[in-house]
């Protein structure tokens, strides 16, 4: 392989042309958003296929689209167009009073429980802002420039610390309107009410109502949903009946809008964690993990207590 120095590298214009291309599948739109005309972006892809001896797109009459290597170069180049960004925001907040902790955090854990709840440190620690990005998916927390991240399943992120906010524990709930309507008093009545599944655990009302000495294959049906913020609108909306983390309910609980349809909770093998890179000496983000924790700590205590 042969070794490339800053003199071979492409310059960030080819870069970002090239980016916007792939973004869009079309010349025309990155033309429109770089505010170029469609021929620079053209000249500028083909400057850049030229240099790094690759194929980026395929020409299909007036169409273009990206071939393998263009995918591959796009989806790693989107990540490091990102990190300059963040680079040069730290450079800027650097510069400035406010220290700056980007944090990945998944979307309804954010907006249920660590929003709510944000006032308190902000209040606390004025001279730090916080940047939160939502992922769904695992990514490389050094790779992507996050500072910290929530992370939800098994203490198992390579190259990381990890710290323990709380286990999971999953409490069936519906509406009011939805218990009358069904008359769930008892699990088998429940068992045969309408269910509402999250895509990413089929198995949790099975798992439950185990628990309770019921197998059926009826189980499985019902709605399913990929983001736990549509169950609880959906439950919350009388669709059926969810198995929902008490803690990402707790405003819907407090005003009666969903109720517990059991005392019984369903213990999950998974919890839910902050993460940070090996060896991060960050204080801030020390100050934003420590809190995090104690605040974690809290809420599991009063659970237990209710």
């Amino acid at each position: 392989m042969h070794s490339i120095g800053y003199r071979n590298l492409p310059s960030y214009a080819l870069l970002r042309s090239f980016e916007c291309a792939a973004r869009h599948d079309s010349f025309t739109q990155a033309a429109e958003e770089l505010r170029l005309t469609q021929s620079a972006i053209s000249r500028q892809v083909k400057e850049l296929e030229e240099m790094i001896g690759v194929t980026l797109f395929r020409r299909v009459g007036r169409r273009v689209t990206l071939t393998e290597a263009g995918k591959r170069f796009a989806a790693d180049l989107a990540v490091d167009l990102e990190n300059v960004k963040q680079s040069v925001v730290r450079a800027i907040a650097a510069g400035e009073r406010n220290s700056t902790l980007r944090i990945g955090i998944l979307p309804t854990f954010a907006s249920r429980w660590l929003i709510p709840r944000l006032a308190t440190f902000l209040n606390d620690h004025p001279n730090i802002d916080i940047r939160l990005e939502t992922r769904t998916l695992p990514f490389d927390l050094t790779r992507e420039r996050f500072d910290v991240a929530i992370h939800f399943g098994k203490a198992n992120w390579p190259d990381a610390r990890m710290n323990k906010l709380f286990d999971e524990e999953m409490l069936p709930v519906a509406s009011p309107k939805f218990r009358d309507t069904y008359m769930v008093t008892e699990p088998a009545r429940l068992a045969a009410a309408p269910l509402l599944h999250l895509i990413t655990r089929e198995s949790a009302w099975i798992d439950w109502f185990a628990m309770n000495g019921i197998s059926d294959k009826r189980l499985l049906s019902g709605q399913h949903f990929d983001q736990f913020s549509m169950i609880i609108s959906a439950a919350a909306s009388s669709l059926g009946a969810a198995l929902l983390p008490r803690y990402l309910i707790e405003r819907e609980l407090e005003q009666g809008i969903l109720i517990p349809l059991s005392d019984t909770p369903l213990k999950t093998q998974n919890s839910y964690f902050v993460v940070s890179p090996a060896g991060d000496v960050n204080p801030q983000l020390n100050t934003f993990s420590r809190w995090l924790i104690s605040t974690a700590r809290r809420t599991s205590m009063t659970i237990a207590h209710e």
